[in-house]
C-alpha cells in the first residue's frame, strides 16, 4: 500500500512507471531484512529488527564506471562514509548501503569485500559510501547483527520493484511516533524535450508526532498520541533521515549538490526539521554522463566529453527532488506495518482509515 493507492498525490509533476528512484534506468534496490526474537532485550541476542539496504546506480561496476554525485547535509548527527571523496572528486564510486548506526563498518566492509571479489588481484581500491540510522528503540543495536552474508544477499536481490516499510535498512526504522522505514517515489519532467526522469528513496526514522503533514494537511495534530499511542521518545528531536537522489539528466557533479540539497525541502514540507540530535545527510546521483573511467584505470583517456543541463533548465528537477522526497517519506510510513520489538516497545502503523478521513475533511481527497 503506498499514498496513490489512498487517492493522496503529492505535487503537480507526474511520477514515473513504478514512482521508485527505479525509475532511472539502470538503478536496482536490493534489502534483506532481520526480524528475530521478542521480549527483554539482552545485548547480543536480540530482539533483532534490523537489516540492510542496497541501492545499485547502474548495472555495472561503478568503481570502474562512476558517475557524478554530490551530496548535503541538513544537520550532521549521523554518518555517511565515503562523503570526503564524493565532494573532492564529484564521483559515486560503489554502491550505496543503508543500515542501523552500530552496522555502518560492516556493511561498508562488505561493500569492498564484494567489489575485490568481483574485481582481478591488485584491482581498484574502494571507500564505499554507506548510511545510517538508528534502530535502537525496537532493535538490539548493540548487537550488531548485521553480518557481511546479509549485505551480499541484498546485492543479490536487487532489482527494479523496491519494497517499502519494514524492510531493509528501514526495518526497525520509524517516523513522526508511527513505524515507518524505506519509502521511494520518482518525478518525470520535460517530457515535450525527451525528458529525466528523477527519483528519491528514503530510510525515514524522524519527526514528531504534532509536525507531521501530508500536502499541507496537519495529520499529526490530527491523529495524535492519544488516539494511535507512540513511545515517548528520550530524545526530544526523534531522530534521523537518509535520502537518495537518482536522475537520468545530464548534471555535472556542483548540480548534483544543488539536487541533494533540494530532496531537505522534500524533508521540511513532510514536518522534519533537521533538528540538533538528526542526522539528515543526502546524496544524489546523475548518469546522464557515463564511461567516465576510473582514475586508476590506465586506458582511461586524457580528457572527456560532457553533457551539462543548462542551470535555466534545472529548476524543474529541483521540485521533482521535492516532490519525490516528500512522497517517498509518506509512501515509508503508508508501507509499514506496526511492529513490536525489544521490551515490547511497540510503533504502530498510520492508520491508513483515519489518514483518508483527515485528508478528505480537508479537502485533499475527493
Amino acid at each position: 500500500m503506498r499514498a496513490r493507492d489512498l487517492g493522496i498525490r503529492i505535487g503537480s509533476l507526474a511520477p514515473g512507471p513504478r514512482n521508485a528512484i527505479t525509475d532511472v534506468a539502470g538503478v536496482r534496490v536490493g534489502h534483506t531484512t532481520l526480524i528475530e526474537g521478542e521480549g527483554p532485550l539482552v545485548v547480543g541476542k536480540g530482539p533483532i529488527r534490523t537489516g540492510v539496504t542496497v541501492i545499485l546506480p547502474h548495472e555495472g561496476d561503478p568503481g570502474r564506471d562512476p558517475v557524478f554525485a554530490g551530496s548535503h547535509t541538513l544537520n550532521g548527527n549521523g554518518e555517511m562514509t565515503g562523503l570526503e571523496w564524493v565532494r573532492d572528486s564529484g564521483l559515486l564510486t560503489t554502491p550505496i548501503g543503508l543500515t542501523n548506526t552500530h552496522s555502518v563498518g560492516v556493511v561498508r566492509d562488505a561493500l569492498v569485500a564484494a567489489s575485490v571479489a568481483g574485481r582481478p588481484a591488485g584491482g581498484l581500491w574502494s571507500l564505499p559510501v554507506v548510511a545510517e540510522t538508528w534502530d535502537g528503540y525496537l532493535n538490539d543495536v548493540d548487537g550488531q547483527h548485521v553480518r557481511p552474508e546479509h549485505l551480499f544477499a541484498a546485492l543479490e536481490s536487487a532489482s527494479a520493484d523496491v519494497a517499502e516499510g519494514n524492510v531493509g535498512g528501514g526495518t526497525g526504522m520509524k517516523a513522526f511516533g508511527f513505524k515507518a522505514g524505506i519509502g521511494t517515489a520518482s518525478r518525470q519532467v520535460g517530457q515535450e524535450h525527451g525528458g529525466y526522469r528523477v527519483g528519491v528513496l528514503v530510510q525515514a526514522n524522524h519527526g514528531r508526532r504534532e509536525r507531521l503533514v501530508v500536502d499541507g494537511v496537519p495529520v499529526g495534530r490530527e491523529i495524535p498520541r492519544e488516539e494511535v499511542a507512540g513511545p515517548d521518545l528520550t530524545a526530544p528531536d526523534a531522530g534521523s533521515i537518509i535520502g537518495v537522489v537518482a536522475t537520468d539528466a545530464p548534471l555535472l557533479p556542483q548540480q548534483c549538490r544543488r539536487l541533494a540539497q533540494r530532496a531537505a525541502l522534500g524533508v521540511a514540507r513532510g514536518g522534519g526539521g533537521g533538528e540538533n540530535d538528526s542526522g539528515d545527510i543526502f546524496l544524489a546521483f546523475a548518469t546522464g554522463n557515463r564511461s567516465l573511467r576510473g582514475e586508476d584505470d590506465a586506458e582511461a583517456p586524457l580528457t572527456f566529453a560532457l553533457e551539462m543541463l543548462n542551470d535555466d533548465h534545472i529548476s524543474e528537477l529541483f521540485w521533482a527532488t521535492i516532490e519525490a522526497t516528500e512522497e517517498a517519506i509518506l509512501n515509508s510510513m503508508i508501507a509499514a506495518e506496526t511492529m513490536v520489538g525489544r521490551d515490547g516497545i511497540a510503533f504502530h502503523a498510520l492508520p491508513r482509515d483515519r489518514l483518508v478521513e483527515v485528508m478528505r475533511r480537508y479537502g485533499r481527497l475527493d
